[in-house]
């Protein structure tokens, strides 16, 4: 099946947040899916799509230090294993790239044993950061530079 990745609209995010067990499963993180960032940061918001609906997304943006920050990047549960997080995070990575990025940043909570290991696969440092998201918070922190090889971390 032919998936294309493009800008995200909102009718994506509103689709996606319908579906988000498909990506999620048992975790809500609906209120993590800022529609500001859609709005602000278009370039940045990308979905997989293909005949069947959105097998996946990232939602990004730059910061004004050089960073291409990765919000939220998910599969659907269909389409994973098929290397499309991969293909997602690389196309992020170009988008970001052409707005001077020149990073990635993104983090995880300390038990999220599958994002660490999808993180590092693509060839991220990762770090465990105290008190990252408020007190007692630690969250781990990935940092990888540009440019980012679609073929190889």
């Amino acid at each position: 099946m032919r998936t294309q990745i493009t800008p995200a609209e909102m009718t994506d995010i509103h689709q996606v947040l319908a579906d988000h067990h498909r990506y999620w499963g048992d975790r809500d993180l609906r209120p993590l899916h800022l529609l500001a960032l859609v709005h602000e940061f278009g370039e940045t918001c990308l979905v997989a799509r293909a005949e069947d609906g959105i097998r996946g997304y990232v939602i990004g943006f730059v910061t004004p230090t050089g960073t291409g920050y990765v919000h939220l990047i998910a599969t659907r549960d269909d389409a994973r294993g098929t290397g499309l997080g991969h293909r997602l995070y690389a196309a992020f990575a170009d988008a970001a790239h052409h707005q001077g990025a020149l990073r990635l940043k993104a983090i995880t909570s300390v038990g999220n044993t599958n994002s660490i290991a999808f993180h590092r696969r693509l060839g991220f440092d990762a770090k465990v950061v105290d008190d990252y998201n408020g007190p007692d918070q630690a969250r781990v922190v990935f940092h990888r530079g540009l440019p980012f090889d679609a073929a190889q971390p």
